[in-house]
């Protein structure tokens, strides 16, 4: 594979069945603006400028570590209607596991899946919760991008309105060498937006 193609990936895709998504690795998300609206800003000669609701978008996702003391971040893009980033597990939540830089050691096997997300409630059949587990790559998604709604709903004075798309996609990264071509991936966007699946005129 000379190339991370993330669509090609997604539209095979199923979830990693068995898999915990709370377990420390690297992790590859991208998550949609509801419709494909470039609402994040434009492309400009290749590179992505942003504006006010691009700007909250990246300072929500600067902030994802403040609320989860497990998790830090790497290459990350904002796009004018989509967002990519890898987000690190870096331990199980009781610290028993840790991610030392060696990035296949706890995830071995790649799944590509799109996730839904659900809010966190009972399950009127059994009274058991629903929705992602504490600390989990659901669970820190459906908080940023809980962030990055409220915060762009108040700014535009839009209360409830909805931003993003249901799902979002994830990919469990398997190695070194498929962390850089990702890596690499996520930096080049900007520079293939007229290319991309999800570009949209302004």
């Amino acid at each position: 594979m000379t190339h991370y193609d993330p669509q090609k990936h997604h539209r095979r895709s199923i979830r990693l069945k068995g898999w915990d998504y709370r377990c420390p690795g690297y992790y590859f998300v991208t998550m949609v603006v509801h419709n494909r609206e470039c609402l994040f800003g434009r492309v400009v000669n290749g590179e992505m400028v942003l504006n006010a609701f691009g700007e909250i978008c990246n300072q929500c996702w600067l902030a994802i570590p403040d609320h989860f003391d497990n998790v830090t971040l790497d290459e990350c893009q904002i796009m004018p209607n989509h967002v990519h980033g890898i987000i690190v597990i870096t331990k199980w939540i009781d610290g028993v596991d840790t991610v030392d830089g060696d990035v296949g050691a706890t995830n071995s096997v790649g799944a590509t899946h799109a996730s839904p997300l659900q809010q966190s409630q009972q399950n009127p059949h059994n009274g058991a919760p629903r929705g992602p587990k504490s600390h989990s790559v659901g669970a820190i998604v459906g908080s940023f991008r809980s962030a990055v709604t409220n915060r762009i709903n108040k700014y535009r004075q839009t209360p409830g309105a909805k931003l993003w798309q249901r799902n979002y996609w994830e990919h469990i990264i398997r190695d070194e060498n498929e962390l850089n071509r990702i890596r690499q991936y996520i930096k080049n966007n900007p520079l293939k937006w007229t290319d991309d699946d999800y570009f949209e005129t302004v």
